[in-house]
């Protein structure tokens, strides 16, 4: 693993479809660590500072070694061209062919992923084809619900007529093009058929699903699901707490998922 200071940012280059990619990543927590290394996933909207410094406590309160990277489109990776819309299949994409490319070429093997939203449903994905030695993932979506599609709707708002588009502005170098991209397919009408449960299915790691009652882009089913695909799921549900159990809820879950990740090291 390159030796690095944390939370230093730095950039790996893949290829990918017939293009070179620039990722943003940083490494956190531990400077070395005996267990396998975590990889956060971050939302349909985040980044690498999005993140904020849940990744880093996390990491350090378990002695854990991180990796935390933004995906093409977000942060200061390569910016996504706004007439390139992200395709229906663009959490596969991410599980089945970026994310496997980025692991080897930084040496990652069996890794701890640890996803957010989408990020999460791209840790299922991988899950679901790669030997990793778990997962855990907060606010994942695994069927479109139409609570989800109005979320989403009133986050448009937001962004045209609101504040939303000058904070995200600070964290990604092409804001635009980080949210049409997000925004545009999960309100397409064609994206409603997209589910991932015969997927989920075949994954055979340990796998702590979290979730809070008050989470405005998804019913409980998202994770009571996963439960019954999964015999060795475990599920979180979260009172009082909204679909970012990690900014909600910050110590429960480094404490929660500390807990799950250091029981089946």
């Amino acid at each position: 693993m390159p030796a690095t200071s944390d939370q230093a940012i730095l950039f790996a280059d893949i290829a990918w479809r017939g293009r070179t990619v620039r990722h943003e990543i940083t490494w956190v927590g531990a400077a070395a660590s005996h267990h396998p290394t975590v990889v956060f996933l971050h939302e349909g909207l985040g980044s690498v500072s999005l993140w904020r410094d849940f990744p880093q406590r996390f990491c350090q309160a378990h002695g854990l070694r991180g990796l935390v990277f933004s995906r093409y489109g977000y942060g200061r990776s390569t910016a996504r061209p706004l007439d390139e819309p992200l395709p229906h299949d663009f959490m596969h994409s991410q599980a089945w062919e970026v994310l496997p490319a980025l692991l080897a070429q930084l040496g990652i093997e069996r890794p701890w992923l640890f996803g957010h939203s989408d990020g999460a449903s791209i840790a299922l994905l991988h899950a679901a084809r790669a030997p990793v030695s778990g997962v855990i993932v907060m606010a994942p979506h695994i069927l479109v619900e139409e609570i989800g599609v109005a979320s989403i709707r009133q986050a448009r708002d937001a962004y045209t007529h609101g504040p939303l588009r000058e904070r995200l502005a600070r964290h990604h170098d092409d804001v635009d093009s980080a949210f049409r991209g997000w925004n545009d397919v999960w309100l397409d009408p064609a994206f409603r058929s997209w589910d991932i449960r015969a997927e989920v299915a075949r994954i055979t790691a340990p796998l702590l699903a979290i979730q809070g009652e008050g989470d405005e882009y998804g019913t409980l089913e998202q994770v009571h699901g996963i439960a019954r695909l999964l015999p060795q799921a475990e599920v979180l549900v979260l009172p009082d707490c909204g679909h970012s159990p990690h900014r909600d809820q910050t110590a429960h879950i480094i404490d929660e998922a500390g807990r799950f990740l250091l029981t089946h090291a």
